[in-house]
């Protein structure tokens, strides 16, 4: 049997989304291929043994039962491969990857430098601009002091102007709607939409909570649609999903907490631009050296059908409603399967 870690959790803003998700993965999991072992990050860093049942129907996202690992590094090199089912900073972002590459430890999902270009919205958006992929139109800025902040171009030619200036500066270049984000955060956490110079201000306080970099880009009006891609060298898409969100965006709340938000799959699109997506989807994922899964997210604007890709997860969901495994489910491959795929190509 194979000896498969499965680590959740974690130091991020998607500590508990995480824990949704691994419970769903420990219990789809294979248990006559895998002797399987949980392993939960708390939001200071320590490691513990899972101990809860997570066989149990529902799960809120919160650990009962663990026992803290006082060995790392021995207790990992012990397994035969792991599964980081770690969403956002310090698991989504090369960090976890890198400790597992210093272990010579196989593991599921994208290598270090997908891990972290993926991760870091503004750096994702300058590989993908590179690769020719159709984006929103964006700026990039740095929080400097409490008072400065730094404007980028795009040359990276840098300028410093205070949070009124600055803001005045980005309703000159770019259209309201904007999206304000952090570089570095996932979930939809820290994210606001914009429509005024006084709401951009307020965005940017509110980004720069969780990351000193900050991406402000123009609002696109159509559809948000989602395509899974699984695969090492030869990869495949699955079909295209749509997000019918019950707020003005998809943000935290929206994703996790009302159940009036749905999803629609296949989407609402033609074959003709189904099949554009997920070749796009493709792309973008070898554009950052992607390997074993990730999810892409489009938008498609209304009116042009233009597609414009937004952003891509390296280690998207796996909670019972998450779009990846949903995906996938829908062109037949079931969760279980799903998941010992993912966890081949890891092996390769």
């Amino acid at each position: 049997m194979i000896k498969l870690g499965v680590i959740f959790g974690g130091m991020s803003t998607e500590n508990e989304v995480s824990i949704v998700s691994a419970n769903s993965i420990l219990k789809n999991l294979d248990k006559n291929k895998y002797e399987i072992y949980p392993i939960y990050i708390d939001k200071n860093g320590k490691w513990y043994k899972y101990l809860d049942n997570y066989e149990k129907t529902t799960y809120d996202g919160k650990v009962e039962k663990k026992e803290e690992i006082l060995n790392i590094v021995e207790y990992i090199k012990k397994l035969d491969i792991i599964f980081p089912v770690l969403h956002g900073l310090y698991g989504e972002d090369g960090t976890i990857q890198g400790f597992l590459e210093l272990l010579k430890i196989p593991y599921v999902g994208c290598k270090v430098l997908a891990s972290s270009v993926g991760m870091d919205k503004v750096y994702s958006k300058i590989i993908f601009e590179k690769a020719g992929l159709n984006q929103a139109k964006y700026v990039y800025i740095r929080k400097y002091t409490d008072s400065e902040y730094i404007y980028i171009d795009k040359n990276f030619n840098e300028t410093k102007y205070s949070l009124e200036k600055i803001a005045e500066k980005i309703a000159k270049v770019q259209k309201f709607p904007m999206f304000v984000k952090p570089s570095n955060s996932g979930s939809s956490v820290g994210i606001s939409k914009v429509c005024n110079i006084e709401e951009l201000k307020n965005g940017i306080k509110t980004a720069e909570k969780y990351d000193v970099k900050i991406l402000i880009e123009e609002g696109i009006v159509g559809k948000e649609v989602e395509c899974a891609v699984l695969g090492n060298e030869d990869v495949i898409a699955s079909t295209v999903g749509q997000i019918l969100s019950q707020d003005e965006f998809y943000s935290y709340d929206a994703k996790y907490l009302d159940n009036n938000s749905k999803t629609l799959i296949p989407a609402d699109l033609t074959n003709e631009k189904i099949e554009e997506i997920r070749k796009l989807a493709i792309k973008a994922f070898k554009a950052i050296d992607g390997k074993g899964l990730s999810r892409v997210d489009f938008f498609v604007e209304e009116g042009t059908e233009k597609v414009y890709i937004n952003e891509i997860n390296t280690m998207p969901g796996f909670t019972s409603i998450s779009m990846y495994p949903k995906l996938f489910e829908s062109v037949g491959v079931k969760y279980e399967e799903l998941l010992d795929r993912i966890i081949d190509n890891a092996r390769k």
